[in-house]
């Protein structure tokens, strides 16, 4: 599944715990090199995961299309060298890319 973009979790358990992840006092640090490896795109993408958001949403939110989503997954998954979803989440916040305000 992880593999093809989709989420292992329901948006609403992703949701769940970015909630629980901000409530912890984490300090963003610097913008890895791998994150300033990522496209504009793929930036974005990486974004709205960390919302919680599910591959039909971004794909709507960004007017992509779904199969485009799950191409921008695949490559957030290779180039941050992440095993899944929530470790795109983990590594958004801790690189700074978003904060739990």
């Amino acid at each position: 599944m992880v593999a093809a973009g989709e989420a292992l979790l329901a948006p609403s358990v992703t949701r769940r715990m970015i909630t629980e992840f901000a409530r912890h006092d984490v300090r963003p640090a610097p913008m890895s090199a791998a994150l300033r490896g990522l496209t504009e795109r793929e930036r974005q993408v990486l974004t709205l995961i960390a919302e919680g958001l599910s591959n039909f949403e971004i794909a709507q939110r960004l007017h992509i299309g779904e199969g485009t989503a799950k191409t921008h997954i695949r490559h957030l998954l290779t180039k941050l060298d992440a095993r899944d979803r929530v470790h795109l989440v983990i590594t958004a916040y801790r690189s700074g890319l978003i904060s739990p305000d």
